[in-house]
């Protein structure tokens, strides 16, 4: 049996390693708070003190931070993981990070005989809870195929994209999309309600063609109910977006909806609504709009 090791235990990092321990895998967690490490200690796991000590213990470990310079650091820096590393050791990012970012990793735990395997997750909590995420993933197949068993136990769908910062650029890619989609929605919600027409008959009306999507089927009635808390919170869309503006320069990349997208995200925070969903920035538009959907 893998022996498996997970490091950032947020909003979804908890659930996640929740569901590796109930398939059976022993797990050592080591988390910047305590709360989520005895909660998860009370369930089965093992605490560690920093992440050199989680990776001298397992198999494989994992790592879910908010962002690039918390990845490398976890990875590459003082009491890191590479410092209780051993050879043939895995280690695997599900953060949302820097393409070129996860490349380096992958060179730097490469050089000491490591594997490293971006593979960065997309369903929100509901999918961390539920073990249905979605995972692409970047780096060595062999790698993937030893590590898979600990994978399906927290999604339903992992696809091998390509080569190291494959998995990453794939998520950014999703959360192109997912900007679109939340940014499409508060749009057309505003739009309903203030040209006179009641936007939850326009949601039923249309959600069956054209228009289908997994988040016009399910932000609505959360919307709706008044509630907009994450889920997957506005802050953390605008670091991704802000990953894709810095790659598509990178790479000279053409995305002008998605800077426009950006600067709505960036309204939201500068506004004070970063901890809710993403979903939420609906209320940008409804500002700007002067109406309120549920008014």
């Amino acid at each position: 049996m893998l022996k498996v090791g997970y490091i950032g235990l947020g909003l979804m990092g908890k659930s996640i390693a929740r569901n590796i321990l109930k398939a059976g895998f022993p797990l050592v967690v080591h988390n910047r708070s305590h709360a989520a490490v005895e909660e998860l200690v009370a369930e089965g796991a093992i605490a560690a003190s920093t992440p050199a000590v989680v990776a001298a213990q397992v198999d494989i470990v994992f790592t879910n931070l908010p962002d690039t310079p918390d990845v490398e650091k976890v990875v590459l820096g003082e009491k890191g993981i590479i410092e209780g590393a051993h050879h043939g050791l895995i280690v695997i990012d599900n953060s949302t990070i820097k393409p070129a970012s996860a490349r380096m990793i992958a060179e730097k735990l490469a050089e000491r005989n490591m594997f490293a395997l971006d593979a960065p997750v997309s369903g929100g909590d509901i999918g961390a809870r539920n073990g249905t995420l979605t995972i692409m993933v970047g780096g060595d197949a062999s790698a993937l195929e030893r590590a898979m068993p600990v994978l399906m136990a927290m999604g339903k769908t992992v696809t091998h994209v390509g080569e190291a910062g494959a998995g990453q650029v794939a998520k950014a890619a999703n959360q192109i999309m997912v900007a679109a989609q939340m940014v499409a929605m508060g749009e057309l919600l505003v739009f309903a309600k203030k040209a006179g027409v009641d936007p939850k008959k326009v949601v039923d009306a249309i959600k069956g063609g054209a228009a289908q999507c997994w988040t016009l089927d399910v932000k609505p009635p959360r919307l709706f109910d008044g509630n907009r808390n994450p889920g997957f919170k506005a802050h953390m869309q605008l670091k991704d977006l802000k990953i894709i503006l810095e790659t598509a320069q990178e790479y000279d990349i053409p995305i002008s909806g998605t800077v426009e997208n950006t600067k709505l995200f960036q309204r939201m925070i500068d506004a004070g609504m970063g901890e809710l969903d993403n979903s939420a920035v609906v209320g940008v538009i409804e500002k700007l709009a002067g109406v309120e959907i549920l008014d």
